[in-house]
């Protein structure tokens, strides 16, 4: 009785499935058909021309996942989340400036520890006057870091005007008649 019931009930599923969906079904059952007949006994392998259409037809028609038989559901939308990502890491590459060569780098290493009073900006232009064009700012990266010099302290600062310092007071004293007198 529930298996006239569930076959009456597939029918009347049938009837209002896309034609799409009626057409992919078949070929996802008979891919799967064509992987366990080139397998040997064991575990299916699958290539990864396999996977692809597998991610497709879940990219065409998600429901494909009712359908499977030989990998978890789980398994195909892992592949279809790798793939998405393998898209977007490939759109996303490093473009932009080409980088400096070791050659370059070298040079304006040298002539900074060379100069040691030298920024960016001069060795920028010593470059410019070699012949190799090459923005401020990469010659700013390249040069090797060097700690600033701290400011002087007030106690420094203190310390080395000592001699130099009066120290003098000035007061206002009113009078009686209102005139003041400095003192």
């Amino acid at each position: 009785m529930v298996t006239i019931l569930l076959a009456v009930v597939s029918i009347f599923v049938l009837r209002f499935r896309s034609r799409a969906a009626l057409e992919l079904k078949p070929i996802a059952l008979q891919h799967q058909l064509v992987v366990l007949r080139r397998q040997r006994p064991g575990r299916p392998q699958l290539s990864s021309l396999d996977r692809l259409l597998w991610v497709l037809l879940y990219r065409i028609w998600p429901q494909v996942i009712d359908a499977m038989v030989l990998v978890k559901p789980a398994t195909v939308v892992e592949w279809h989340r790798k793939g998405f990502r393998f898209y977007w890491r490939w759109r996303s590459r490093r473009s932009g400036r080409p980088r400096i060569s070791p050659e370059i780098r070298d040079l304006i290493r040298r002539m900074s520890n060379a100069n040691p009073l030298w920024g960016a900006p001069r060795v920028h232009g010593e470059l410019l006057k070699l012949g190799i064009t090459i923005s401020q700012a990469t010659v700013g990266r390249s040069m090797p870091w060097r700690p600033k010099v701290p400011s002087p302290t007030w106690r420094s600062f203190l310390q080395n005007h000592l001699p130099h310092i009066a120290t003098i007071d000035m007061f206002v004293v009113a009078t009686a008649t209102s005139r003041c007198s400095t003192s």
